[in-house]
């Protein structure tokens, strides 16, 4: 049985002192959300300290939005496995499509990503999902099944949550019918080794639509960007219905 989780993903948005002031709105919100579903905060690099000691013993989980695939070295701008683990990182967000569109991302990169966050103990949330242009020329299954195929070589399945992210629905508000959004989910899921894989929605959630996508057979869980910047919209998702 595939696991809920439900993500955050702020992007480049909060400071230390913004991250704080929606802590104080969400945690409680949150308190009696159903003990199955994960609830993790993706949050800036500068951020993650702040959760770290703000959700200690929490059942929020910390996330972070990018991670190197080496361990050390001259590589100016990222950041190492050893970095986030120190500070309680339990997922990274690895191949979202603004990653790939506007830093070079490949599904080669993508791959080795994944492999180096599960190596450092880590949950990897791998993004996948079409343009609008693939979409309307009808290649939204043979783009993402090239997408599995290069970025899962040789990464464990039990270790691994996948977004479906149509990129023509990210910030967007135009959301993925949800029966076709349940539909991509299941081809993505025909191409997996481990059928109990989370495989989330994403792309303009928000509390008006939570419920709907949620109660999708295929779909088990949520990458929320916006929404999730505001705390009772976040915490609403989270509570979906």
């Amino acid at each position: 049985m595939a696991k809920t989780v439900i993500a955050g993903n702020w992007k480049m948005f909060k400071t230390q002192r913004e991250t704080l002031e929606f802590l104080q709105g969400f945690v409680e919100q949150v308190s009696d959300t159903p003990g199955d579903r994960g609830i993790v905060l993706c949050v800036p690099f500068t951020n993650l300290s702040i959760l770290s000691k703000n959700l200690h013993g929490s059942r929020i989980h910390i996330g972070a939005q990018n991670m190197h695939w080496e361990a050390n070295g001259a590589y100016t701008g990222e950041i190492s496995g050893d970095m986030l683990t120190e500070i309680g990182v339990r997922y990274v967000i690895i191949g979202h499509s603004e990653r790939r569109e506007y830093f070079g991302e490949t599904n080669a990169t993508v791959n080795l990503r994944l492999k180096a966050v599960q190596a450092a103990g880590m949950t990897p949330i791998l993004c996948v999902g079409e343009s609008k242009a693939q979409r309307d020329a009808g290649e939204t299954e043979a783009h993402i099944i090239q997408q599995l195929k290069e970025g899962l070589e040789g990464v464990d399945q039990k270790n691994l949550v996948i977004a479906y992210e149509p990129i023509w629905a990210i910030g967007t508000g135009d959301t993925c019918d949800a029966k076709e959004a349940n539909r991509v989910i299941g081809v993505i899921r025909s191409q997996l080794s481990n059928q109990d894989m989370t495989i989330q929605y994403g792309g303009s959630v928000k509390p008006g639509n939570v419920d709907e996508i949620m109660a999708q057979p295929e779909i088990n869980g949520a990458l929320v960007g916006g929404a999730s910047l505001a705390p009772a919209d976040f915490a609403r998702i989270v509570n979906y219905q």
